[in-house]
């Protein structure tokens, strides 16, 4: 099991403790009581299941996760921005949120799901719009359900999907460009880098690119700095994040980290970014919960990666062996202990971005 840190433990507890009421007022409280250092890098609503959870039990009527909410938050610990569903909003909540990200210096970005078909294009359009209003600097979306490797039974049924997505976007692109909305697709352990770059370059949009997520595809046997060279010339919007990484019998476990305490170097997939865009936008992206398997010693995984060579599989587990860090249990604690890590992740990713990233 996981040891807390008895430093990030006892900070975490101090910056969050005042959360507890579940009241707009308790972030003033953080703020006021303690020094805030912030940082560039914002917080992908993910960051904070439990926390959000742990509020609705105590008032069902807070949902964190409303936008303003959110960025409060997201301001109140130090982040820089926030990424959030933003859904249609009406014209005094936009005013509200833009109002407030003005006067502290904090970007939005939005999360959408891309029209189905197009019965779905009004809904879209009304949430780019929406998008739109609040000064996104991207909006962040997936066209694929599910892990490939767990989703999908054959390659066949793989593709049917893949024509999906691509549908999707190619119904996205007249709406974003009628906007000038950036929809930032992210690589979602959906397809692997040859297939997601072959995607960009039929759609030929200059609105649709990558929100590149900097752990993903190693569970696809994609090289992770390769990935992140292939994807940043499209790149709109960075999830940053770090990786444990364990062998396991029937492949490896991966597992969501505090930045600076897994298997990547970070500091060399920022660089690749800034020096590809040097104005992007970085968020956290890190969901505490039990490392997933990646079982790709198994036959069932290789169901729709038949055409990837051996090579990837042996590069892959190479890497696993030679970049080993301590994964985290989150399953097993009790509730306030997974919100005390939740809380303690959250704060350590901000401090090395901050510090060490100089994000």
């Amino acid at each position: 099991m996981i040891e807390l840190n008895n430093i990030d433990r006892r900070t975490a507890i101090a910056k969050f403790s005042a959360l507890a009421a579940a009241a707009i007022p308790a972030y003033q409280t953080v703020a006021a009581t303690e020094p805030r250092q912030s940082t560039g890098m914002g917080l992908v609503i993910y960051d904070c299941n439990i926390r959000r959870k742990w509020l609705r039990q105590r008032d069902p009527k807070f949902d964190l996760f409303e936008p303003l909410t959110f960025l409060k938050h997201c301001h109140a610990i130090g982040a820089g921005g926030m990424q959030a569903n933003l859904g249609g909003m009406e014209a005094d909540q936009l005013k509200r949120l833009r109002e407030f990200a003005s006067e502290k210096s904090l970007f939005v970005e939005a999360i959408v799901s891309p029209p189905k078909d197009e019965s779905d294009l009004g809904r879209f359009e009304a949430e780019i719009v929406t998008a739109r209003e609040a000064a996104v600097q991207a909006v962040r979306t997936v066209i694929m359900p599910g892990r490939r490797y767990e989703r999908f039974q054959s390659l066949a049924e793989f593709r049917e999907f893949e024509q999906r997505g691509r549908k999707m976007l190619e119904l996205a692109a007249p709406i974003v460009e009628k906007h000038r909305v950036p929809l930032a697709v992210e690589n979602h352990k959906d397809q692997r880098i040859d297939e997601r770059i072959a995607l960009y370059r039929h759609l030929d949009c200059e609105f649709i690119g990558a929100c590149v997520d900097t752990g993903n595809s190693f569970a696809l046997l994609d090289d992770p700095y390769g990935v992140i060279e292939a994807l940043a010339p499209y790149a709109f919007t960075v999830h940053l994040k770090d990786q444990a990484l364990a062998q396991s019998d029937d492949g490896f476990l991966l597992g969501d980290i505090p930045l600076g305490q897994g298997s990547f170097d970070l500091g060399r997939m920022v660089a690749i970014l800034k020096k590809a865009k040097p104005r992007i936008r970085f968020s956290l992206e890190l969901i505490t919960r039990d490392a997933l398997k990646v079982p790709c010693l198994t036959e069932e995984y290789w169901a729709t990666m038949q055409q990837v060579p051996g090579s990837d599989l042996a590069r892959t587990l190479r890497f696993v062996r030679d970049h080993p860090a301590k994964l985290q249990e989150v399953g097993s604690l009790p509730p306030e202990t997974q919100l005390e890590l939740e809380d303690a992740n959250v704060l350590a990713s901000l401090k090395f971005a901050r510090e060490e990233l100089a994000l």
